[in-house]
């Protein structure tokens, strides 16, 4: 693989499930500890859970911002979800601030980044904060993505820890319906490198992360792509659901058949509920095509991720560390029924990333590579 700025994330500090609470117990019951914990404060029903975690630990040594996504007109129900999901944030984490964030500006244009980076610049971590978490469980693309880079850079540069924690769950995924937005847009601090002085044919490698329901938003995506050199769908597997990418294969088969000309073979497959298996894949997929492609052309990987926040994290993972290109659509609206939270099938997953802090600095090799689990997907050839 090519060298890389942080080796580390190859085989960083992460827990799943049970051991998650194992480790918020005892890292975080340190009470020499002050976290910051920046999360979404939407109708999401998993909003709550991660805040909730950590302030069992914490109490009044965790503060909070939490965001509150703006766009156009809600149902009514979701608008009394996030209400209610807000309240108990401020009720679980007391020191903490509830902040809007519009989506779309007066003109319909995606304003997100914008919008989250004049926060995040504007606001003031305290000086004795030793860790930030990045709660990216109910945060859009759109504002958790530049969020996390923004949060990342600070953590280096201070050299605290920054985390990345994940409430996940496939099957309430696969309820909430979207309605994308009509204006397919790079993600703010994700518009890849300068290709135009080059003097080698640019030859982009289109990776789309494909979820239930979200044709339309990767078609308008894939045409503001252009002409594509590959097309290299990303589905889940393993997955809790055996036949998830089956189904999404099915889903999507007009796109990867007659519209996309997707060779099977193109297919790449990353876990459900590791992002260290999605970054790792997108690593050595960049090395591949950088390596075939010498002095032939020049290589572009354009991400497109939508639906699991678990993947996504290793794509913007994959994305931070190679300066990959994100095209991304914004959502309009959602529809989903709150009451329905109850009955989906399977309890959430829970992930937890350590990115950056002492630990790196502490820590044998051996030791971290026994913290995480060996990959068990394939990329193309």
């Amino acid at each position: 693989m090519a060298e890389m700025a942080r080796p580390h994330w190859q085989n960083c500090i992460a827990h799943f499930d049970e051991a998650v609470a194992g480790f918020i117990e005892e890292y975080f019951g340190d009470t020499d500890r002050r976290c910051l914990i920046v999360a979404a404060a939407g109708f999401d029903p998993r909003s709550r859970h991660v805040a909730t975690l950590l302030a069992g630990s914490m109490g009044e040594r965790l503060t909070g911002l939490f965001v509150r996504e703006e766009r156009g007109t809600p149902d009514a129900s979701l608008v009394d979800a996030a209400d209610e999901n807000a309240d108990a944030l401020s009720d679980v984490v007391p020191l903490s601030e509830i902040v809007a964030v519009n989506i779309f500006g007066n003109d319909n244009a995606p304003i997100a980044g914008s919008q989250i980076a004049a926060i995040i610049g504007g606001y003031g971590i305290a000086p004795d904060v030793t860790d930030i978490v990045l709660d990216m469980t109910a945060l859009s693309i759109g504002v958790g993505f530049p969020a996390a880079r923004l949060l990342l850079a600070h953590c280096e540069e201070k050299g605290i820890a920054f985390h990345i924690m994940i409430a996940s769950n496939p099957e309430l995924d696969d309820e909430i319906a979207s309605e994308p937005g009509d204006r397919p847009m790079a993600v703010r601090g994700f518009v890849g490198p300068d290709h135009s002085g080059s003097t080698q044919d640019v030859a982009r490698i289109w990776v789309p992360l494909l979820a239930k329901g979200r044709s339309a938003a990767l078609d308008d995506i894939g045409r503001s792509v252009g002409e594509t050199y590959k097309i290299c769908p990303v589905v889940p597997f393993p997955s809790r659901d055996p036949r998830r990418a089956d189904s999404l294969i099915a889903e999507y088969e007009t796109q990867l058949v007659d519209e996309w000309q997707v060779d099977p073979r193109d297919l790449v497959y990353v876990s459900e509920r590791n992002p260290l298996d999605c970054y790792r894949i997108l690593s050595t997929l960049k090395t591949r095509y950088d390596q075939t492609m010498a002095d032939v052309f020049t290589p572009s990987i354009v991400l497109s991720p939508v639906g699991s926040r678990v993947m996504a994290a290793g794509a913007w993972m994959a994305a931070v560390e190679h300066d990959f290109p994100v095209q991304y659509i914004e959502t309009v609206r959602y529809d989903f029924d709150p009451a329905k939270a109850g009955v989906v099938a399977g309890p959430d997953l829970i992930v937890h990333l350590l990115l950056s802090g002492p630990a790196y600095r502490e820590l044998e090799p051996a030791a971290l590579a026994e913290s995480v689990e060996p990959p068990a997907t394939s990329v193309p050839e």
